[in-house]
């Protein structure tokens, strides 16, 4: 097995593009040579199997879907309150639209889950994490509500994120943004 991180990561994050653009299908080992511009048969020197390669991208996700710090921080500089948690949502879906690749081989990625074990098990252990963290910033932040309002807003963006990705003639972009406005306001109450 190569050992080179730097190679494997552009591996990967070459995965995550052929997952997002062709789907579970499409993803297989010259698919993401073609799409790393490598030599044919180098992916195949980094992962033992499609399985392990599926896996390998479940697990990297959520770092390349990572927001940078600087970014989280400025969108947190207004004192807790409703209005913020609002605009914290208005931000996750700016977000899933600016990074909509990485969120649609996520969504292939849940489905492959479904029928590939070790991949559901890091998906679970990574998107668990995800909101065991979210909580924790959201009671740490003094925002208002408790645990369940942060687990009943995942939820619920998580619906609305996939409607809106997948078929966004459903719901108008002013729309989506209402009703986040409408969720967060039904959530979390007013105050």
């Amino acid at each position: 097995m190569a050992r080179n991180p730097e190679r494997r990561t552009a591996l990967v994050d070459a995965a995550i593009e052929v997952l997002a653009r062709e789907g579970a299908r499409g993803l297989t080992f010259r698919a993401v040579d073609t799409e790393a511009k490598v030599p044919i048969g180098t992916a195949s020197n980094y992962f033992t199997s499609r399985d392990d390669l599926f896996t390998q991208a479940g697990r990297h996700i959520h770092v390349r879907m990572t927001p940078d710090p600087a970014e989280v921080a400025e969108t947190l500089r207004p004192a807790p309150s409703r209005e913020l948690v609002a605009s914290l949502m208005q931000w996750v879906l700016r977000r899933t639209v600016k990074e909509r690749t990485g969120y649609l081989a996520l969504l292939e990625l849940r489905l492959e889950a479904t029928r590939r074990p070790e991949l559901r098990e890091a998906l679970t252990e990574a998107i668990r994490a995800e909101l065991e963290a979210n909580v924790r910033f959201h009671l740490d932040s003094g925002l208002p509500g408790d645990a369940d309002t942060v687990r009943i807003l995942y939820f619920a963006m998580t619906g609305l994120l996939l409607e809106h990705l997948t078929l966004p003639g459903v719901l108008a972009q002013d729309t989506t943004e209402r009703l986040v406005e409408v969720l967060v306001e039904r959530v979390v109450g007013r105050q």
